[in-house]
């Protein structure tokens, strides 16, 4: 999704501003003019009351350095066991309550439709989509889902590593236990169509894609993956990953049917590798159901040492994230129209359709 006024926007817009001084400027006037969103950016924050709400994360400082216009505020609660009822609702609602303040700290507000997106975008504003990485806070009350969407959540991945307390369908990580889809999966998919929510079938096994695609009236999202057909040059970690890619036939599922599948960074060592990623994923599906979806983090955590943001994510990286990949996509062969729709254009299609529903 690109913008009129490329030159112009070039002059006024303050993403052409926070580029390194190197920057090519077609690559600066590719920034400012396009959607740039990752559609599945981790923030670490605490999900125990006695910690919210954290330290500072710095979070409009990471985005304006990166480029990107927005990202899905990710985070997950069943990274710690989940062992007493109630725990995931709780550790869910404290999430919230420090993303709350983190976004005021940082002067970002949630973006909760793509009114409000493209209002954004002409202010020239960095925005977030509160998105959260498995449905384990509901415990099989469907009633929890209005909260979470009173609360700002948009996107809403139904599952994630483990099994939540009353499950939703089967992880492609996990044996197969529910043969594809729950009825209480359906049952979320429904709600979240009639709320205005969208769903990201990441971590969903293909027999559970198949299910809910039947089920969904509006276009999907599967944020964050990649093709098994793709390697990577580090043996251990093409291995760890193996499980969590998928199939050329399961990414034509999602597509035939609208939706977007975000291509990550972990099988790629350089910017250029995940370019030619992308284009592997656009070779299957085709240029308008591709996204972006690293899966990592935009912001350093705290208390991990030497790990680093999405940001400094390739050894060669001189520029923010989106300033990279879009330089990387032009060595690949890539066109302007067709980075501004991997870029984020493919991903506010899905957000429109899927948020029309949206009360706000």
């Amino acid at each position: 999704m690109a913008l009129a006024g490329a030159s112009t926007a070039l002059l006024t817009h303050p993403l052409a501003a926070w580029t390194f001084e190197d920057i090519d400027p077609r690559v600066a006037g590719i920034v400012a003019n396009t959607f740039g969103i990752d559609t599945h950016n981790h923030i670490d924050v605490p999900l125990v009351k006695s910690e919210v709400p954290g330290q500072d994360i710095k979070l409009a400082e990471a985005m304006k350095t990166s480029g990107l216009s927005a990202i899905c505020m990710t985070f997950a609660v069943d990274y710690q066991r989940l062992d007493t009822p109630g725990q995931a609702y709780e550790r869910f609602l404290n999430g919230l309550t420090s993303m709350d303040q983190q976004l005021k700290n940082s002067g970002i507000h949630r973006t909760l439709n793509m009114k409000e997106m493209l209002a954004a975008h002409r202010k020239h504003q960095p925005t977030v989509i509160q998105a959260v990485e498995g449905a384990h806070f509901l415990e099989g009350n469907l009633d929890r889902m209005q909260v979470a969407y009173d609360r700002g959540l948009r996107v809403l991945t139904l599952l994630h590593d483990s099994d939540a307390s009353v499950p939703l369908g089967d992880v492609f990580t996990n044996p197969v236990r529910y043969n594809g889809l729950t009825e209480f999966g359906a049952e979320v998919i429904r709600e979240c169509n009639r709320l205005g929510i969208v769903v990201d079938l990441s971590h969903g096994n293909e027999d559970m894609v198949s299910a809910a695609l039947k089920i969904a009236t509006k276009p999907v999202l599967v944020s964050h993956t990649g093709l098994n057909s793709r390697t990577v040059n580090n043996p251990m970690m093409a291995k760890m990953m193996a499980p969590r890619l998928i199939s050329k036939q399961h990414a034509q599922f999602v597509a035939s049917t609208g939706g977007v599948i975000g291509v990550w960074t972990h099988l790629a060592d350089s910017a250029l590798a995940y370019a030619e990623n992308i284009r592997a994923m656009v070779d299957a599906v085709g240029i308008d159901h591709v996204c972006i979806g690293t899966d990592t983090k935009l912001t350093r955590s705290s208390g991990r040492p030497g790990e680093k943001g999405s940001n400094q994510q390739w050894p060669e990286q001189k520029s923010g994230f989106y300033y990279t990949v879009v330089e990387a996509m032009l060595k690949t062969g890539f066109n302007a129209e067709e980075i501004g729709k991997v870029g984020g254009g493919n991903f506010c299609r899905v957000f429109k359709e899927a948020t029309a529903a949206s009360k706000s």
